[in-house]
């Protein structure tokens, strides 16, 4: 059973920074990927960053290239999203998300050659920017 914990999140103004994290009751030698995901009251759950564990390739929304940036500890089953320069278009439910084989899920990522398929989640932490 996987078992996904993020914590991090909170208020912050314009031009503020959160680190988010997620620990993951899984060993990360097991994982293919993982990634962080975002959904906003009445949009549609969007991918936001995602790195693959064996090269930590990593890939990026459009819209958070050069603010966020998506790291990993995998002696610590733990992933990371640095969050810089946040606008209020960042506010949302921020979830961690775990590609564990052979499991399958309904969001999928490419980084590079690599088919990152989410089928674990977390509960979410709230990213509200004011």
């Amino acid at each position: 059973h996987v078992q996904l914990v993020e914590s991090g999140g909170g208020l912050v103004q314009a031009g503020g920074s959160l680190n988010l994290s997620c620990a993951a009751t899984v060993n990360s030698n097991n994982l293919n990927c993982m990634g962080w995901f975002r959904q906003a009251p009445g949009k549609e759950r969007e991918g936001v960053a995602s790195i693959t564990r064996i090269h930590g390739g990593t890939a990026y929304a459009d819209s958070v290239k050069g603010r966020f940036t998506i790291s990993q500890d995998n002696a610590k089953n733990t992933l990371y999203l640095q969050m810089n320069s946040l606008k209020p278009d960042d506010t949302a439910m921020y979830y961690c998300a775990a590609d564990l084989p052979p499991a399958k899920g309904k969001l999928t990522v490419a980084v590079g050659a690599v088919r990152c398929d989410f089928a674990y989640w977390g509960q979410g932490t709230q990213v509200t920017v004011s």
